[in-house]
Order: structure tokens, then sequence, then C-alpha cells
């Protein structure tokens, strides 16, 4: 047998092996197994033929290249992408820090505000109705009394509310205005449309607590213009829960509207079955051919052999050539099926949360605001229509009201014990919104964990959602942008009709087509897109 080569830049001698020896020693394996360089050190090693030995350096050569590309791309990485960080810091301005300061004092308000509507409000109204019936004037004037006091800490949380919401508005017009094009563009103006319309709700609701806390005020003093005030309570409380409902269903039209979007893309396991079964075709072609490729270098090997003849070493060295070029063209054909069956398998993964995000939301916005919202505006009317000085004088009116905020607390309470879970595993299993290539943070102790879980003025910045968004953005990302250069088209065309039904697609943006497919494939742009993504997963 001949001595294998080991990386020397001389080839040393070798002796003619014999066609048993070379059969036994070269054939045993599948082109596909292995890696190109340790199948042609066999081949060297077991035939000592100078078509081999040429192959096998052309693979480290090859190899050589690759792992070169690579480093300097990975050093490129690792010396831009730190420039510029800390001139990206800029201090938070006065507004954004009083803005910081009021939205934490409301969040810290919505607890109590949450239990005050949904418990203290209609159990008030009920002891306001048994005081009336029994002409109890002890009970309905402590009744009034607590309803001023719950009716004033509404007030404060809607009138805290109204100025975070007003000030978020012109922060995002802001923004809108400063980037005139784009997912940045769309997210903040967005943001600006829909803080403007709570800042506008809030502001009327605002009113209608003012109008309650007049309505108990009057009650409790015995004044002569009690009905007068428990009128104008009634009709501010109908048209506040008028325009609420009416809001809410806004948000399930938007939300049926995107989940039936999604749903006519179809399951990407089917709209791609096609393309599946043409790489996996590719990957048996490019065997078979390796395959051929051998058969076809052993046989002229062989013939030169048994009938030397003049010549017969370079069309040995061209076959050996073509089975080495068919050889290593099976392992990018199994890797780009490999690929394709994963991102497949992602993309109808984030088409199915997409849908069950707004299932979710059609859900939420019905209970609580199209029934919820309009069933408080109805006991608004009746006190409107009986004007007897109080909703509770009709019991159908209080009862109503106890529905309505029954449906609304159900709804918060459902908000609210989802948020506190997400901000849990946040931190107790961060590796499971951890995608493949990233760094999953440590996770932290229990205690610590539950500890988060309670801070409700907090948002969750690491969940489902998040991970989905990136998920979806390396998909449907430009070849530039660093693992989204071996996505098949197809697949990322997917990907992208998949944004156009999130409504983050072109016209969203204000982008022709192509304009909108570059920022795709600009990393710069990354974050802005993630952002987008991940507020149009939530939003309808």
């Amino acid at each position: 047998m001949s001595t294998p080569v080991h990386r020397t830049p001389t080839r040393p001698s070798v002796a003619a092996p014999t066609v048993k020896q070379r059969r036994e020693g070269s054939r045993a394996g599948s082109p596909s197994g292995n890696s190109a360089e340790h199948a042609f050190l066999r081949f060297q090693s077991s035939v000592g033929n100078r078509a081999a030995t040429a192959a096998v350096q052309r693979a480290r050569s090859a190899t050589g290249e690759r792992t070169a590309e690579a480093t300097g791309a990975a050093g490129q990485q690792a010396t831009g992408g730190g420039g510029g960080a800390d001139g990206a810091r800029q201090r938070k301005s006065y507004r954004d820090r009083i803005n910081a300061v009021l939205d934490r004092f409301k969040k810290n308000l919505e607890p109590t505000d949450n239990i005050v509507k949904g418990g203290q409000t209609p159990t008030n109204a009920a002891l306001t109705h048994q005081a009336g019936a029994n002409a109890d004037g002890a009970l309905k004037s402590d009744a009034a009394i607590s309803g001023t006091s719950a009716a004033g800490w509404n007030a404060l949380t809607e009138a805290s509310g109204v100025v975070v919401s007003t000030m978020d508005a012109y922060k995002n017009m802001k923004d809108s205005k400063s980037n005139e094009t784009g997912a940045k563009h769309h997210t903040a103006s967005r943001k600006a449309k829909t803080k403007g319309a709570d800042a506008g709700v809030g502001a009327v609701s605002s009113g209608s607590y003012g109008a309650a806390i007049a309505k108990e005020a009057t009650k409790v003093q015995g004044a002569a213009n009690a009905a007068t005030a428990a009128e104008a309570s009634g009709a501010l409380s109908a048209v506040t829960g008028l325009a609420k409902g009416a809001r809410a269903l806004v948000r399930v039209g938007g939300a049926t509207s995107k989940y039936k979007n999604v749903k006519a893309l179809g399951d990407a396991n089917v709209v791609n079955a096609t393309l599946l079964a043409r790489l996996d075709r590719e990957v048996h072609m490019s065997v078979h051919r390796a395959n051929a490729a051998r058969a076809e270098a052993y046989a002229r090997l062989d013939a030169a052999e048994a009938h030397p003849h003049e010549g017969w070493q370079e069309g040995v060295d061209a076959a050996f050539a073509t089975f080495e070029r068919e050889f290593r063209s099976v392992r990018p054909a199994e890797e780009a099926y490999r690929r394709a069956v994963k991102e497949t398998a992602d993309l109808s993964q984030v088409q199915k949360y997409a849908k069950k995000k707004q299932v979710t939301k059609i859900g939420k916005e019905t209970v609580g605001g199209v029934m919820g919202e309009p069933a408080k505006a109805a006991a608004g009317v009746l006190t409107l229509v009986t004007a007897t000085g109080a909703l509770a004088s009709n019991p159908a009116g209080w009862i109503l009201a106890a529905v309505g905020a029954g449906l609304v607390l159900a709804t918060t309470g459902y908000k609210a014990g989802r948020a506190a879970t997400k901000r849990y595993d946040e931190k107790r299993h961060p590796d499971r919104f951890t995608l493949e290539g990233e760094t999953a943070e440590d996770a932290v102790p229990r205690t610590e964990s539950l500890k988060h879980a309670l801070k409700f003025w907090k948002k969750v910045s690491k969940g489902e959602r998040q991970a989905m968004a990136r998920k979806i953005y390396g998909l449907a990302a430009g070849p530039d942008v660093p693992g989204s250069g071996g996505t098949t088209p197809q697949l990322r065309q997917s990907a992208r009709e998949l944004l156009i039904a999130l409504k983050a697609g072109p016209a969203q943006h204000k982008l022709d087509p192509e304009a909108w497919e570059t920022t795709l494939n600009d990393p710069a742009k990354k974050g802005g897109w993630i952002s987008e993504i991940a507020e149009q997963l939530a939003s309808g």
C-alpha cells in the first residue's frame, strides 16, 4: 500500500497498488457520508496515483480559502459591530423623563382602579338601590360617599392616562415625520394614531368620572339638583361606553382582516411542497452523479492498469477531477434541502402564531369592549331615561353596570395574568425564546422570577412574540443580511407575503415594492423591522 499524504508540500513516492487493494480500500464509502478531504485522502492512500493526489490538494486549497473568507468576514463583523455605540447613546429629554414617571404612576394606579371599576362600583350601585328601596337614608349617604371616592380614583387614573397618551402620541408623531418612509415610519405613525385615540377616549371618560363625582356629591349633600347631576352622569357614561365599544369593534374588524389575510396564504408546508420535492430530487441526483463519476474514474484506472498506453494519465486525471466536482456538489444540495425543510416548518409555525394572536385579540376585544362597554353604556342610558337621581334606583341599570364591569374586569384580569406569566418566563426560561444561533441569557432563580412577574408596570421585552418577530424577519430578510443568505427565493417571497398580510407591506411603509424589498436587504434596518413585526403581530 502507498503512504498517505499528511499535508506535506511534496508528494512522497508511492508504489502501484493492486486492483484488489484499490477496490477494497476505496469503494467502501458513500460519497455523501464523509468530508471531501477525508475521502480523497483515502483515495490517495489506497490508489497512489497522481490524479487522486491532485484532487486532495485542490480540496485542501478550497477548504483553506473558505476558512480564510469566513475568518475575514468574522473579523470585519467583530471590528465593525461596535462602531458608533457611544455616539448612539442619547440623553433622555425632560419630556421623556416626565412621560416615564407619569406612565409608571398610571400603571401603579391601574390595579386598584380595575378593582374599583369591576368590584366596588357595581357593589356600591346595588347598595344604593337597596337604600332607595328601603328608604334608608344612612345607607344611601354611605354609598354616595363610597361612590365619590371610587369615581375620584377612576378619574385620577384616567386623567393620568390622558396625559401619558397625549405625550406618546406627540413623540410618535415627531418620529413618524423624521422617518418619512419605512418600518420605523409605520410603527411610529400607527402608535401616534393609537395613542391619540386613547387620549380622546380617555378625555371623554375623565369627563364621565367627573360627572359621577358630582352626582355622588349631590347625593351626599342631599342637594335639590341631584336628578340633574344623575342625568348628566348617565349621559356621559353612555357616551363613554359607546365610544369604547365602537373602538373595540374597529379593533375586532382589523384583527379579523389580518386573520383572513394570513389564512389566505395557505399553510407553508403545503404551499412549498413542490419546492421541497425538487430539492430532494436534486440531492438524489447529486449522489447518483457522484457515484457514476466514481465508477467511471475507477473504470479508467482499471483499463489503464490492464492495458497501459500513451496518454492514459491525462484521462485518469480528468475522470478523478469530474468525480471530485460531483462529490463536492452533494453536500451543498443536502444542506439546501435541510435548510428549506427547517425554514418551511418555521414559516408554518409563525403563520399559526400570527393567526392565534389575532383570534386572541378578537376574543379579548369582543368580551371587554364590544360586549362589556356597551353594557355599561346601556346602564347609563337607563339612568338618563329614568332620571331618578341615581343609577341604582333602577335595578336593570345597576345590573347592566355590574355585567359590563364584570366583563371588562374579566378581560383585564386575563391580560394581567398573561402578562405576569410572560414576565416570569422571560426570566425563568429565557431559552424558550432564544432562536438558533442566538445566545440565551442565564435563567434566574424562581423567587427572582416571581418578583419580576409582579412588576406589572414593566413590558415583556424578550417573550414569544419578539422571538417570532425575529424569526419572520430572518425568513423575509434579503441575502445581504447575515444568516439569511441561504434562504431560497421562494421561501423568502412567502415570508414577505406574510409581512404584507400583517399590514407591514409597501403601502403601509409608503414605499414602492422595490424600495420596500431594499429595506429588507439592509442589515442596518434590522432593529426597526423586528420592532415593526412585533407590533403588527400584537395589533389588529
